[in-house]
């Protein structure tokens, strides 16, 4: 089985990352996405609590059956790579793949392990604005391992979504959250 380990602070998770989740799994790039929400170990400012971006996925996730959510960054500092080799050793049978971006990609070879992460694992990389040539050119060495996806309208921002829900401009966004997300965050009076 190949699985995508999909990582961020989901801060809201909203339409794209379920579309990013869903096009993978319809263009059988993988079998089976795991969301990994990122701890608060920074002290990111605007991230709200690790439960209740948990609960959102969850409610996300509810209409696939090859989507999960992981907890294992949750209160803990780990590194991309800690990470990985960790998915490695719960399915040591599987693939596994990490899902980014082009701006990940581009930055990569600053992060812990980087070539750890290009040499041991597939990556799935969603093409943005950024030239993507000149980003594959710098990693050429591991090519065999980076797929580049293009994924129809995927610069949705969840900066620009918080700035809505904290004007409480709810019209605005409705077509950039689950509608059952949208409720949880009313609900629950987040990013006010």
């Amino acid at each position: 089985m190949k699985i995508g380990i999909f990582g961020g602070s989901f801060n809201p998770p909203h339409k794209m990352h379920e579309s990013i989740a869903k096009e993978l799994l319809k263009k059988n790039i993988v079998d089976k996405i795991i969301f990994v929400p990122t701890s608060n170990y920074y002290k990111k400012e605007g991230l709200i609590s690790d439960k209740n971006r948990v609960d959102m996925l969850l409610i996300l996730k509810r209409k696939y059956k090859n989507i999960e959510v992981s907890k294992y960054e949750l209160n803990r500092l780990t590194y991309t790579y800690e990470t990985l080799a960790y998915f490695k050793e719960q399915y040591p049978n599987d693939e596994i793949y990490f899902i980014c971006g082009t701006d990940n990609l581009k930055v990569i070879d600053t992060w812990k392990e980087y070539e750890k992460i290009l040499n041991d694992y597939k990556l799935i990389v969603i093409l943005r604005e950024d030239d993507i040539d000149e980003i594959l050119k710098k990693y050429d060495k591991y090519r065999k391992n980076i797929n580049v996806v293009d994924i129809k309208n995927n610069f949705l921002s969840s900066t620009s979504i918080r700035k809505s829900i904290k004007e409480k401009d709810y019209n605005k966004i409705k077509d950039y959250l689950d509608i059952d997300v949208l409720q949880y965050i009313i609900d629950k009076k987040l990013y006010l």
